[in-house]
């Protein structure tokens, strides 16, 4: 690798409009723009996945919706960084990454409160039955008059309970504090500490579907996590209950989920992702009315795409400056010895640049 070739940054195709402007103006470039020493453009995936070729000369990828396999590592073996926009890495193979020593960076900071927000605003809708109370209005003085018969529920007493109790769960409940809910999570993985923080009761997995009123799911998509909320756990669900789910689509298995809520196995639910995504136009869920959907997409807003923006590129400076960067996919990639010849090399190259 020459020395003096300045360090190159790969942005996603999809973050650029076809006449070339941003899809996101809020996304802040500056950064990249104002270092001499850096160099970035626009690379496109092909049938939506980054390919090894296009990628062989550049040191860092910011990633949006393409995905990232085992056959789209450059055999050149830049690559030390793939900044994935947001916190979800199902669509990065990430131990094969791991393996060519590059590391997967994600951006809890960035969506920790937009996250938040969404499942605060999905529990305030389905308890004041808003989208009903909506279509009353549209429907006339004849609907209008039914809004007596759709009466929303107070949230004082009843219990929220979230499956993870990660960043974006402990903000969850850190929001909802005010609500005067009662507060429950399921999470093997998390420190007590972190629970008692936020006033939260750690419980097993099938007392939070027993007791919870509005459940939330804040895990990632694994094995593990695959058709965690199937048949057999909505059952366990309270009649009244609302599920709240934007996390990702196959958490939960659609199929059962469409049957509860036909059936009044639960009251409702507030969907953000789905399986598959998008759903198909006729899809059985579409036609419910006692469930709100929306396109993955209820927490982009400004300040959302800004922050994911920003901690991406927070990751790029780190791996030009011979850093790891602070929130990885996987944290273990630091001790491979591919990756530290790479952060190595980084460093005293820019060091020497800037000499």
């Amino acid at each position: 690798m020459n020395e003096t070739q300045p360090f190159r940054v790969a942005l996603s195709g999809a973050f650029q409009n076809d006449d070339g402007t941003a899809v996101f103006p809020m996304f802040d470039l500056s950064p990249l723009e104002n270092d001499s020493k850096v160099e970035f453009e626009y690379v496109a995936g092909v049938d939506g996945r980054m390919t090894a070729e296009s990628l062989e000369d550049f040191d860092a990828l910011v990633l949006l919706l393409e995905r990232f396999d085992e056959n789209s590592i450059p055999q050149s073996n830049r690559l030390a960084l793939i900044a994935r926009f947001g916190v979800g890495f199902d669509t990065v193979d990430v131990e094969a990454c791991k393996q060519a020593g590059i590391a997967v960076g994600i951006t809890p900071n960035g969506v920790r409160r937009p996250v938040a927000v969404s499942v605060l605003s999905y529990i305030l809708a389905l308890s004041g039955k808003l989208m009903i109370k909506d279509a009353l209005v549209r429907g006339g003085p004849s609907t209008f008059a039914q809004r007596s018969e759709h009466m929303g529920i107070g949230l004082v007493g009843k219990t929220l309970g979230s499956i993870g109790l990660g960043n974006i769960g402990a903000e969850i409940f850190r929001l909802c504090a005010p609500l005067g809910m009662n507060l429950i999570a399921h999470d093997p993985y998390i420190d007590p500490a972190i629970a008692q923080s936020v006033n939260v009761e750690l419980q097993d997995l099938e007392t939070v579907f027993r007791e919870s009123d509005f459940l939330t799911l804040n895990v990632p998509l694994n094995e593990e996590t695959h058709h965690l909320v199937n048949a057999a756990r909505l059952a366990l669900m309270k009649p009244t209950a609302y599920l709240i789910n934007t996390s990702r689509g196959p958490v939960v298995d659609q199929l059962a989920l469409v049957s509860a809520l036909t059936q009044g196995v639960i009251a409702g639910a507030g969907l953000d992702v789905f399986d598959p995504e998008p759903p198909e136009s006729n899809d059985p869920l579409l036609k419910l009315d006692n469930v709100i959907l929306t396109p993955h997409a209820l927490c982009w807003t400004d300040q959302c795409f800004a922050g994911m923006g920003a901690q991406d590129l927070e990751h790029v400076f780190a791996i030009k400056n011979g850093k790891a960067p602070e929130a990885l996919a996987d944290p273990s990639v630091v001790n491979e010895p591919i990756f530290k010849k790479k952060l190595k090399h980084y460093q005293e190259r820019f060091k020497a640049q800037s000499m």
